[in-house]
């Protein structure tokens, strides 16, 4: 039980670090989930068709496996963002975003087709801008993308 309290304790410290972190060091972190999001939801662009997937569908037709893996990446994904310090409604929006995927992922094929256009983690970050946009008006400014990178085709370009 011990070592549960500490570890929980490490995290909440990591948690709280961000805070004094300086605007290079958070758009830093912020750069790192926007490459995972992409690599995981729209690394590559289906020829002839003109959609984007990542590797979330594709590592989820692994039976088993496959669903778990990506949801950890995801769920990492969304300890990244919680050092953002955001609203714990946005934190629980997140968590229904990837638990939905999860648990819709492990439909064989159908679960992958809905992995590939409902991107959890893609709406995890745009929920991360947007609480940042209206949060951190600094931050804004200093963001190539402006904070926006969630939308169009600007993640295909972080």
């Amino acid at each position: 039980m011990a070592n549960f309290s500490q570890r929980r304790d490490e995290v909440c410290e990591a948690i709280r670090h961000l805070g004094n972190m300086n605007t290079p060091a958070k758009l830093k972190q912020l750069d790192q989930i926007r490459r995972l999001t992409r690599l995981l939801d729209t690394a590559f662009k289906i020829p002839g068709l003109g959609i984007k997937v990542g590797l979330d569908p594709i590592i989820g037709l692994l039976p088993g496996v496959g669903d778990l893996a990506t949801t950890i990446l995801s769920a990492y994904i969304i300890f990244l963002a919680a050092r953002f310090q955001l609203p714990k409604g946005m934190l629980a929006q997140m968590v229904l975003n990837v638990a939905l995927e999860f648990a819709v992922g492990t439909v064989p094929f159908l679960g992958d087709f809905f992995d590939a256009f409902f991107k959890s983690n893609v709406r995890n970050l745009a929920l991360l801008e947007k609480h940042l946009s209206d949060s951190a008006p600094r931050l804004q400014a200093e963001d190539v993308w402006h904070l926006d990178s969630a939308k169009g085709n600007n993640l295909n370009r972080v």
